[in-house]
């Protein structure tokens, strides 16, 4: 079949930046004339693809075929030579990564805006992962930013759309394109990394030890099936919510108390052990036992504590661990005394990579309800959920006349490390420049020096001295590249510290995110509620940021916090607040 290469006279559109994690929009600005395609060409003419292998996947969300046609017509007339496909464009981010890296492509073009909610009205996202498959550098992604600016034309293939829920090889002009199972390669991976045999063993002699997976209908519950169910033999009881939607089902696929209420309602309606969920392209993860929530900033310590004698693929040792700046300090406690390096990075994923490439990390996390390894270069949910299973088999074998659970494991952790209350609370889609204001009171605070010394009293008789403010920059040890501005910290004499963030992952408005933490080694709060631990320093937080004033809002939108009880309700784990500070759970 002869085919046609065109050139399509095109004008820059403003805003075409990409963030920490591609470029997000509402799908209605994707859907312009022109808007997509000009994307796409700014990142061939960006990277040099001719005659090399791309990976297309991504979450399903509304407009995901549209854009994987638009990607073969554009990337075939520039050039590529084998694009490599997931059955009906869809792949995990997690497993978009594997692909790339198993099978040596150059890159990959990942359609996702992750736990952002979906459907013609909300928000689509295109983001580019390189060879290693870990998002592209900011070298990278200035780039393509760059050449959105200038571009005046983009190629194009005419040739009719290819059938993508047919697994096989195709062509696609003179390109050559393979559809493949979307879930065998990421399964055979986890399979290479942990004792499924012991989680088995575990699981089918413990029958009161249940399992809830909600997939959010988002991309994981294919997934999630594969290995609960069809590997693990758990019965389909053991997933709800697990058929990927491209609305997600009307649902905004976020793991935490607010969005993945309807795991939390049935954990604690049917006295379920060990629930988990994951976002909507499968690279974040919610750990949730009957009253027990797992902060992710536990969650990456307690898998990094465990790692190296219950993973066999941490059998031979740990690298290093790290984490993001806003993320708690848990895991630096677990490298101190374990003798390992550690790592404090600006949030995004790529900053990973370059220590995971030079041999310096294998398990990292953030806060943001992102955790993984060096088995690939991107946050995995899944990846977490199967961690946890596989220390919970390991724990129980060590445990056989007393069932441990996930609250077992905190309190355990607590004894040998001291706790860290954190939470964060997220305010979502607030003013653009309210948001900026706030965060230039806060650094012309930082410059003069102006907090340091002050001392703030709260409701709950405690008292917090500013020691030191800053602005968060970070030269990364490997490329020495420097990331400025990336969050302001207020620390405290008492070793607390708040830390305050603008978000670059919405699709409009602004995000600011507030994180507060206090460390203690009071055996006697670490079973006390997070709220009664931090509502003191919560409240000086908001003082000194003057964040209701400037912001103009009251609540938050979401409020992440860890809790553990042994009879706790739902409306425990939603409704401890005092009231200035309640968000409830919808």
């Amino acid at each position: 079949m002869s085919v046609q290469v065109k050139e399509i006279s095109t004008k820059p559109f403003d805003g075409q930046k990409p963030g920490t994690s591609g470029l997000r929009k509402r799908v209605k600005v994707f859907q312009q004339e022109h808007y997509t395609e000009n994307f796409v060409q700014a990142i061939f003419d960006s990277i040099d693809a001719k005659g090399q292998t791309i990976v297309i996947g991504g979450d399903g969300r509304y407009f995901s075929p549209e854009a994987v046609q638009t990607i073969l017509k554009i990337g075939s007339a520039n050039g590529v030579g084998k694009f490599i496909i997931g059955k009906d464009g869809i792949l995990s981010t997690p497993a978009a990564s594997n692909v790339i890296r198993k099978y040596k492509a150059y890159g990959g073009i990942l359609l996702t805006a992750s736990h952002n909610p979906g459907g013609p009205n909300n928000d689509f996202g295109i983001k580019y992962n390189v060879s290693n498959g870990g998002p592209a550098p900011e070298n990278v992604t200035d780039k393509i930013f760059k050449l959105t600016k200038e571009i005046t034309s983009y190629k194009t293939l005419e040739h009719p759309p290819v059938d993508l829920s047919k697994i096989g090889p195709t062509k696609y002009g003179p390109a050559e394109v393979e559809i493949i199972d979307s879930v065998k390669d990421y399964v055979e991976l986890l399979e290479g990394i942990f004792d499924f045999d012991l989680i088995k063993n575990f699981l089918q002699s413990t029958p009161e030890f249940k399992v809830l997976f909600d997939g959010l209908h988002g991309v994981t519950g294919p997934y999630a099936t594969a290995i609960l169910v069809d590997t693990l033999g758990l019965s389909t009881s053991s997933t709800q919510n697990c058929i990927p939607l491209p609305d997600f089902g009307g649902g905004h696929p976020d793991p935490n108390l607010t969005y993945a209420h309807s795991l939390v309602e049935v954990v604690e309606k049917n006295n379920i052990q060990f629930g988990a969920a994951s976002d909507g392209d499968g690279d974040r993860n919610m750990i949730y036992g009957k009253g027990a929530f797992v902060t992710p900033s536990d969650s990456v310590a307690i898998i990094a504590d465990w790692a190296q004698e219950s993973i066999p693929y941490f059998k031979s040792g740990i690298k290093g661990l790290a984490r993001s700046m806003p993320t708690s300090a848990a895991i630096d406690y677990v490298a101190k005394k374990k003798g390992l390096e550690y790592f404090e990075v600006p949030t995004g994923w790529k900053f990973f990579g370059n220590l995971m490439d030079a041999g310096r990390l294998s398990i990292c996390g953030e806060e943001s309800f992102g955790t993984g390894s060096d088995h690939i270069r991107e946050k995995d949910g899944i990846w977490a959920v199967v961690a946890w299973l596989n220390i919970l088999a390991a724990a129980n074998r060590k445990s056989p006349n007393k069932l441990v659970g996930i609250n077992e494991i905190l309190l355990d952790h607590y004894e040998k490390y001291g706790r860290s209350f954190f939470s964060r609370y997220d305010y979502e889609e607030v003013s653009s420049e309210a948001a900026t204001k706030m965060v230039d009171a806060l650094n012309a605070h930082i410059a003069k020096g102006s907090l340091v010394g002050e001392k703030y009293s709260a409701s709950t008789g405690e008292s917090f001295t500013v020691s030191e403010t800053t602005n968060f920059d970070y030269t990364d040890p490997i490329d020495k590249s420097v990331s400025k501005n990336q969050g302001q910290i207020v620390r405290f004499a008492d070793g607390s510290r708040v830390v305050f963030r603008l978000s670059g992952t919405g699709s409009q408005g602004a995000t600011v995110r507030m994180y507060v933490e206090k460390y203690t080694k009071d055996k006697t709060q670490y079973g006390q509620e997070t709220a009664e631990g931090l509502k003191g320093l919560i409240e000086v937080a908001l003082t000194i940021s003057k964040l209701k004033e400037f912001l103009g809002v009251e609540k938050p939108t979401v409020i992440t916090v860890s809790y553990t009880s042994s009879s706790s309700t739902i409306d425990d784990l939603t409704g401890f607040y005092d009231s200035e500070y309640l968000f409830q759970v919808p």
